[in-house]
């Protein structure tokens, strides 16, 4: 339990600072609220009730959104078993050729659809 002390007192430290820097700029910070700063900011152009469009968003966002989790996961398991490579037997390596051909297939999926395409 000892080795974890550390690490709660991290988490403990930083949970502190977020609610401390929130709570600070409420009091401290400026409250001159009028109309246009209520509004939405979409970088000068007149915030319109509904999007461009008919609201719809191009799949391209959902395909970048889809190769960012994908990888930030892949990294995410890719560390650990690196570093335990020699520990682990060959059946987490068979484990690891499974994921990592998952990933592939995924990443097949969004250059197929031209998610890696940038115009």
């Amino acid at each position: 339990m000892n080795s974890y002390v550390p690490i709660l007192f991290m988490l403990g430290l930083g949970f502190a600072f977020a609610a401390l820097s929130v709570f600070t700029s409420l009091v401290v910070g400026p409250k001159r609220y009028n109309r246009a700063k209520l509004e939405a900011y979409e970088c000068g152009i007149q915030p319109t009730p509904q999007a461009a469009g008919g609201g719809r968003v191009p799949i391209k966002y959902y395909l970048t959104a889809m190769l960012f989790i994908i990888f930030d996961i892949e990294s995410v398991f890719l560390y650990p078993f690196a570093v335990a490579f020699n520990k682990l037997g060959l059946f987490a390596l068979v484990e690891m050729v499974l994921f990592i051909l998952t990933v592939f297939v995924a990443y097949a999926y969004v250059w197929r659809r031209g998610g890696l395409e940038w115009d």
